[in-house]
């Protein structure tokens, strides 16, 4: 088994007028499909959902979208929660996953001084929680809608 290729740095950028129908044009990988709401489904959920979803895409060194998350913040507990982490099928398996939700974690410490970070995933998302669990998220026993949290903590 080969290692991953590393991506060159990523930015995020909130989800604009420009580039949201680069986001809405994302795909994902179809054994995915069952774990991953579209695109399309987030933005709508960030724009009128109750939680106070924020969306953020993903962008290469060209400024290519190549992938979107969203976040929160929880106000039971301050943690900001992670969600609707998307990187296109084509730049999959490329560590873009990983540098994106490191670069949220940085970004939200850095700019809302947040230190503690959740989010959740299906069970039998098996790449899901190996790429969280290598940046330091650890399960937590709870559930959100069927689906394994984990949490960071001391980030900041």
């Amino acid at each position: 088994m080969t290692a991953p290729v590393t991506p060159d740095p990523i930015r995020l950028a909130p989800v604009d007028a420009v580039n949201w129908r680069a986001v809405t044009a994302l795909t994902v990988a179809p054994e995915q499909a069952d774990w991953v709401a579209a695109p399309a489904y987030y933005l709508a959920l960030c724009q009128y959902g109750e939680a106070g979803w924020r969306p953020l895409a993903v962008l290469d060194t060209e400024g290519d979208v190549v992938g979107f998350l969203m976040w929160t913040v929880d106000p039971a507990d301050g943690a900001a929660w992670l969600g609707g982490v998307i990187i296109d099928a084509t730049r999959q398996g490329r560590g873009y996953g990983r540098a994106a939700v490191r670069a949220a974690i940085a970004l939200l410490a850095a700019e809302h001084g947040l230190s503690s970070f959740a989010l959740s995933y299906e069970p039998a998302n098996t790449a899901a929680r190996r790429c969280y669990a290598s940046i330091g998220f650890t399960e937590t026993g709870e559930t959100e809608d069927a689906e394994v949290v984990a949490r960071l903590h001391g980030t900041a």
